[in-house]
């Protein structure tokens, strides 16, 4: 590992420390346990975690939360945050993370005043500049912190300085939540969120590792990774899946062929800005 790396961490343990007190918005992701982790080594019980419970917050990451926070030893409150009863949200604009973030984190926030705390920050790292990104915006209106992202660490050194401090995510592979599933302008329900639930969920059982099950309606298209493809190529997994899916709900099942890439529904967004230069 570079030693820039370790700079940037030795940084991030002192805007910890000065903060004197954190909370954090924790899902259970790669980086928000890289950021709880260390905020625990430094603030102790100053440094407590909030999950918020909603439709697109699958139970199985829920449960996996509860015990990644165990592991750490630091404490985990839970809130309710339904940002699908926003009707901005519902609707599924280009700028849908925005009022998810504003809603998540306004929450969060009160919760967090409440117990005295001092700051609230957020797992956002250096990497996560470069993308469509509208909830960074909520994030800044709310004068929440990004100290992964204020000390320059990117995913790859948080995998690999996670590896080191023995967190079990290291290797997890993103995750993003279920709203990010479907092609905006189509608009989000709670059913079509536990549809997109259970079709992941099913997959997941059949040991698919990276993975997303984007809906368009009738269809499911489904993303997985490149050295998984090749599953879908036997006939009995590939009736297994169709079958399973389709009592899911869904009338057609396609295999997107590239595989799975990160906020590949933003490809649409990218097509249209090619287009109108």
């Amino acid at each position: 590992m570079k030693e820039n790396t370790y700079e940037k961490l030795d940084l991030l343990r002192r805007e910890l420390e000065n903060m004197g007190s954190a909370a954090i918005g924790f899902s259970g992701g790669v980086d928000s346990t890289f950021l709880s982790a260390v905020a625990y080594s430094v603030l102790g019980e100053k440094a407590v975690t909030f999950t918020a419970v909603s439709s697109s917050f699958p139970e199985r990451e829920r449960e996996e939360s509860i015990r990644l926070a165990g592991h750490i030893g630091i404490q985990q409150v839970f809130f309710e945050s339904e940002e699908v009863d926003i009707h901005e949200f519902r609707d599924n604009p280009v700028n849908r993370c925005y009022y998810c973030k504003r809603e998540l984190y306004a929450r969060l926030k009160d919760l967090a005043e409440k117990r005295g705390i001092h700051h609230v920050i957020d797992a956002s790292n250096a990497d996560d500049a470069g993308d469509h990104r509208p909830g960074l915006l909520a994030l800044t209106e709310l004068a929440v912190r990004s100290p992964l992202k204020e000390v320059g660490l990117t995913k790859r050194e948080i995998r690999e300085l996670s590896n080191e401090m023995g967190l079990p995510t290291w290797d997890k592979p993103a995750f993003a939540c279920l709203s990010s599933r479907f092609q905006y302008g189509q608009s989000i329900t709670h059913e079509k969120l536990k549809r997109v639930e259970q079709a992941e969920d099913f997959l997941k059982d059949l040991g698919i590792r990276v993975l997303r099950a984007r809906d368009h309606g009738d269809q499911v298209r489904l993303e997985v990774g490149p050295d998984e493809i090749d599953k879908f190529f036997d006939a009995g997994f590939r009736h297994r899946v169709v079958k399973a899916l389709k009592e899911i709900g869904y009338t057609f099942v396609s295999l997107d062929l590239e595989g799975y890439r990160s906020g590949s529904m933003n490809e649409v967004i990218d097509a249209l800005h090619s287009t109108t230069r």
